[in-house]
């Protein structure tokens, strides 16, 4: 009995001394863990500062590759096509209809970037014709209105939506993901069934020339970051195209491509890009480009592409991101004849100038 006391008194002393060094030690761990997350937090902080620096130089740094005609966009107002005669317009559309009839470029990064005001809600929509000056402005994410601007430069002048020309059109539009094609809205009207209905509107005769059914499964969101968007249509050099999600439990993004004329579905595809923290996406030469970010809004990029043509190999594909600015994208839309995305970011109108390289044929 005495031996056993003697060896339990033991055991006790040092089990009392293994919880004494236990204690010790989870308090150094604390103590260091502590000073990493105030290095982590102090590392995100000049990160931070750094990017905001860094945007705030390519703001104020205007480059001589911006110094074009077509780069004054903003500060001059100077379109190519607004300052001509029709006969020379429709001379210069031949021409650009000849040269993106095969089109073998993508994109290789972001030449320059134009915050241009901040208007409306802090998700929207605005773009703009290629065939024509005029700029469209969707505020917030359903409506029966859309707000037009004989150009950027007037939009860019304007208080708020002031000065422009109120549409009102025979039934809302849904989600983000309008289109203006042509002298033609295409806009995404939810069906009171599990339907896409994509309607065709002439902005000239302010009058509805086309409604499709496009059956789904059920209305999932195409974007996990944005589900106000049940479909997005993307309008480039190709044509138009429509981009969903067939059901809730599909995980990637389909692709449509559309007859802008009748409104028929030409093909499908599986993009194998995720909608997974995915906030928009947008169509150059038939490559689709798809931006994510988090759910804490922070830097977009583009992390998945899809071409519909098998010319992009995955060593080609950019990693391309975007200057860090207000929170996350509600859309992005690519005009061809100016190889520039209209964004908008927290009711920020953003304009990205972009730079393009060919193709590798494979």
């Amino acid at each position: 009995m005495q031996l056993w006391h003697e060896q339990s008194h033991r055991y006790h002393t040092e089990m009392l001394d293994f919880k004494k060094l236990t204690a010790e030690a989870m308090d150094g761990l604390r103590n260091e863990h502590s000073v990493l997350f105030k290095d982590l937090e102090g590392a995100a902080v000049r990160v931070d500062r750094m990017e905001r620096e860094m945007d705030y130089v390519e703001a104020q740094t205007s480059p001589r590759a911006c110094a074009n005609k077509a780069d004054k966009v903003v500060e001059q107002g100077a379109w190519g096509l607004e300052s001509r005669g029709e006969e020379e317009q429709e001379e210069d559309w031949e021409e650009l209809h000849s040269r993106v009839s095969d089109c073998v470029e993508i994109i290789s990064g972001i030449r320059s970037v134009k915050i241009l005001k901040r208007v409306g809600s802090p998700k929207g929509m605005w773009t703009r014709d290629p065939r024509s000056s005029k700029v469209y402005v969707f505020n917030e994410t359903s409506g029966d209105s859309l707000y037009q601007f004989n150009s950027v430069r007037d939009f860019s002048r304007s208080p708020g939506v002031t000065g422009s020309r109120q549409i009102r059109l025979p039934s809302e539009w849904s989600g983000t993901g309008s289109a203006v094609y042509n002298g033609y809205l295409y806009y995404i009207q939810q069906a009171a069934d599990m339907d896409i209905e994509v309607v065709k509107y002439d902005l000239l005769s302010g009058s509805v020339t086309d409604i499709a059914m496009f059956p789904v499964e059920s209305h999932a969101t195409v974007y996990s970051l944005n589900p106000e968007t049940v479909a997005d249509l993307a309008a480039d050099d190709e044509g138009l195209w429509l981009l969903y999600a067939n059901s809730d439990s599909e995980p990637n993004i389909n692709l449509a491509k559309m007859d802008p004329a009748t409104l028929d579905i030409e093909q499908i595809w599986d993009t194998r890009c995720p909608r997974e923290n995915a906030e928009a996406a947008f169509v150059v030469c038939g490559t689709v480009y798809v931006v994510y970010n988090t759910r804490l809004a922070s830097r977009s990029r583009v992390q998945c592409l899809f071409d519909v043509n098998d010319m992009v190999i995955s060593q080609e594909a950019p990693l391309i991101y975007f200057p860090r600015r207000y929170g996350a994208h509600a859309s992005l839309k690519y005009n061809p004849e100016e190889k520039q995305l209209y964004g908008w970011d927290d009711g920020y109108q953003i304009i990205y100038r972009l730079t393009m390289k060919r193709k590798l044929l494979v």
